[in-house]
């Protein structure tokens, strides 16, 4: 692939886009932070190493070992945090640097059952306790050698 593995500019090339839980060669896995993170408890991102845009622009076996990353975390928080609903989303419309959402979803979230995009994020309304993070060594663990 002739892809820069950094583009300037790119948030998710600079910075980490979360606190770190995993990463290899590949990719890496955070738990997102702020308000999201707050009122989301489990949000995840699964985020492609290299900068690349579009998932066809992977050739099928590192899109195969992207998903499978995507779906160890989903596996890993379903009975650490017994959500109602997981979404999957891979958006990047404000950042094109290949990235899934992984997030938990309980009925009397804040804004359930639209997207969590669709309104405003109060931490306060979080279903779960905000300190409970015995789901980040389940994703640490469903991720071993990946």
């Amino acid at each position: 692939m002739d892809h820069a593995s950094n583009e300037q500019g790119c948030e998710l090339c600079a910075q980490p886009g979360g606190m770190l839980l995993f990463e290899n060669a590949e990719l890496r896995v955070v738990a997102v932070g702020g308000d999201e993170g707050m009122a989301y408890p489990g949000f995840c991102r699964v985020i492609w190493r290299e900068h690349v845009r579009e998932m066809t622009d992977l050739d099928e076996a590192a899109r195969t070992r992207f998903m499978r990353a995507v779906f160890c975390v989903e596996a890993a928080l379903r009975p650490s945090l017994n959500p109602d609903k997981i979404n999957l989303a891979s958006l990047g419309n404000m950042t094109p640097h290949l990235h899934w959402h992984v997030i938990p979803r309980y009925a009397n979230d804040a804004t359930f059952p639209k997207p969590i995009w669709a309104g405003g994020v109060d931490p306060s309304s979080a279903p779960i306790s905000k300190s409970s993070t015995a789901w980040h060594d389940a994703i640490r663990t469903a991720l071993i050698g990946l």
